[in-house]
């Protein structure tokens, strides 16, 4: 029984000693390499104050290399766990993280190129520390597998950030599911796009270590570069993107799969995060047919995914992509609206409420809120029986797949008729001509808001191509035009924004 994520990178370290673990574009490490100094700064946490603490929050300050990772690994050793901090946040906010967290400890995981934070302790320090293999196995004889493994922050309705806490059997659960249903093994490489701060890049982190697997970390400025960013995976011999939706769209919205250059050798092609445009994923299926395409659901309170659709083939640009199915340990349900009972007929709409294993332990330091946003499983009276509601929508499909509606709060009341922002979107997602769209509803003037990406601003032919598919009740009202539409850090529409502008 595995019971710590530490027991996957040792077991990877003594098949695979040798072999390249992690890799930048400046640096890499083997296991052995990668080993050594997680246990290092494990050592010199504990020698240096946190001898006697147990499941603290460590404040790890990260940036897009591969050290952040190795002291991510320190700070488990230590018997406490990471949280990563992006230093090119808001000053306000990380003071509101900070507030939130109250860190024992604070590391600079940074790979020497920035400003050493005040207070910090260094990589360089931690990492060459001698090793004191009695005092992290006594603190590894103490473990369990519901301790805190990571905690990462969200944004919050009150303007203040929320801690997601996770612990080790959720991201056991995730990867022993990958493995599973997808067959990762150790030749894999992985190409990581997500910042680690953002949970996408918890599975190129952990399914790696687990499979004995490598992981290159994509620096983040070819993400602006689309034929550079192929031709980096074609040289670093990645194969598996797990990325957020938005980082595939890049490529296909500048058509760099149609150029001459050699194209990686992808096995695995996994999105999640927001809607894949099916007109995007075609571009992908014909230009790339061979790798297993998935779209993965799930939100981070649940451990990354719970949910996952294998797609086979050329999709219809007007039909919603389905999430698929839960994946094994994972309890998937759909709930009406007063959260009471079951929604299981096919095409009816409910809240995805979610619950298992990996589920969060909750909110850090933040008990009201997790109490409102974890509650009873109305199915289950007898013993406790957690869910987290999502505040997504979904209904069952013929096939009885699940298939992601709108948000809760995207449905808005129009002209008299109840609409799903998320079906509009569809619809414009497939104007051959749009590269991807937006809609918010403006409650002062009553009017649909369309905010677009594309080279042309012809509001006519979105016009033409719509009153074949929505009713005109359903047609935006306002369009704005936009190059690129902007995106949040974690690589999503900034929605925030694009309300502030509107």
């Amino acid at each position: 029984m595995t019971r710590n994520v530490l027991e996957y990178l040792e077991r990877s370290a003594d098949r695979f000693p040798e072999k390249t673990a992690l890799e930048d574009d400046h640096e890499k490490v083997t296991y052995a390499e990668y080993i050594k100094q997680a246990k290092a700064i494990g050592s010199y946490l504990l020698r240096n104050g946190l001898e006697g603490y147990s499941n603290k929050p460590v404040a790890v300050i990260i940036d897009r290399s591969i050290r952040p990772v190795i002291t991510f690994m320190g700070v488990l050793y230590s018997g406490n766990f990471y949280v990563p901090i992006d230093y090119s946040l808001p000053a306000e906010r990380i003071r509101l993280i900070y507030d939130t967290l109250q860190p024992v400890a604070v590391i600079d995981g940074r790979s020497g190129s920035n400003k050493p934070v005040e207070g910090a302790i260094l990589f360089e320090d931690a990492v060459s520390e001698a090793i004191d293999e009695d005092l992290l196995k006594k603190v590894r004889s103490e473990a369990i597998d519901t301790d805190p493994i990571y905690g990462m922050f969200t944004s919050g309705s009150t303007g203040v950030p929320k801690g997601v806490v996770i612990c080790h059997r959720g991201v056991i659960d995730l990867v022993e599911a990958f493995a599973d249903t997808f067959g990762f093994d150790s030749e894999m490489k992985h190409a990581n796009q997500a910042p680690f701060d953002f949970d996408v890049s918890v599975k190129d982190i952990y399914n790696a270590m687990r499979n004995g697997a490598s992981v290159v970390v994509v620096p983040r400025k070819l993400f602006s570069m689309p034929k550079q960013l192929l031709e980096f995976l074609t040289e670093h011999k990645a194969d598996t993107l797990i990325w957020a939706v938005s980082a595939l769209r890049i490529v296909s919205d500048f058509k760099a799969l149609s150029s001459d250059i050699e194209k990686p050798d992808f096995r695995y092609i996994m999105f999640s995060g927001e809607v894949m445009p099916i007109k995007a994923l075609n571009y992908w299926m014909e230009h790339v047919p061979e790798p297993v395409y998935v779209n993965l659901y799930g939100p981070t309170e649940i451990t990354c995914n719970c949910t996952y659709w294998i797609i086979k083939g050329r999709q219809d640009e007007l039909k919603a992509l389905p999430i698929g199915k839960a994946f094994v340990n994972s309890k998937v349900v759909l709930l009406d609206e007063k959260r009471e009972n079951r929604v299981t007929k096919q095409g009816e709409i409910g809240e995805i409420c979610v619950g298992g294993s990996g589920l969060a332990l909750g909110y850090w330091n933040n008990p009201e809120k997790t109490k409102e946003s974890f509650f009873q499983d109305p199915a289950v009276t007898e013993h406790p029986s957690l869910l987290y509601g999502t505040g997504d929508m979904a209904y069952y499909n013929e096939e009885g797949d699940l298939v992601f509606a709108a948000r809760r709060d995207f449905q808005i009341k129009h002209m008299g008729h109840r609409i799903e922002l998320g079906e509009i979107e569809v619809a414009l997602n497939a104007i051959p001509f749009i590269d991807t769209s937006c809609c918010l509803y403006d409650e002062k003037r009553s009017k649909i808001v369309c905010f677009y990406q594309s080279q042309s601003d012809d509001v006519k032919a979105i016009a033409r191509f719509l009153a074949d598919k929505l009713p005109k009740y359903m047609w935006p009202n306002i369009y704005k035009r936009y190059d690129r539409l902007p995106m949040n850090k974690n690589s999503k529409i900034d929605r925030v924004r694009l309300k502030e502008e509107m």
